[in-house]
């Protein structure tokens, strides 16, 4: 292998759901498997930016709330310590859209079945079917059960 080579990008998305936890899990079992990074996306947007028009909005403070609530969650999921080349990536915008983007180059994109938004008539959640059908690499949709880590 020659050092120029890149090594594989494993995108995956992050929500607070178990299937995300699961499929965190298994992108860094994948990365380690094949010498490659992960890159966990989480996303957060604020209430005013989807046209609710509530009380008035702090974005620093929902900013802050993001990265609390990504932090939590990489502790609940590796409670000693986060796995080397672990990237943690926070994103505001629409989780598909701002997924769709990061798998630009990766070699795979990861996703929890039926995160939080999911809706109980469809089999996919909107944002695993969204990835599934416009992502730019192989998209992986991972279930609670399937987790390689337990």
């Amino acid at each position: 292998m020659q050092s120029s080579e890149l090594v594989p990008r494993v995108v995956v998305g992050v929500d607070g759901s178990p299937a995300s936890h699961a499929a965190l899990r298994w992108a860094v079992h994948h990365a380690r498997m094949v010498g490659g990074t992960v890159e966990a996306i989480y996303v957060w947007d604020t209430p005013s930016a989807r046209g609710w028009s509530g009380p008035a909005v702090d974005p620093d403070f929902d900013l802050e709330q993001a990265r609390e609530r990504f932090a939590q969650e990489l502790r609940t999921v590796f409670p000693g310590e986060q796995p080397p080349r672990l990237q943690e990536h926070l994103v505001q915008g629409d989780p598909s859209e701002a997924l769709i983007q990061a798998s630009e180059g990766a070699e795979l994109l990861v996703v929890g079945r039926r995160g939080i938004g999911g809706f109980a008539r469809a089999m996919l959640g909107s944002v695993s079917q969204r990835c599934a059908q416009h992502a730019a690499c192989p998209v992986v949709v991972v279930r609670q059960e399937n987790d390689p880590a337990r």
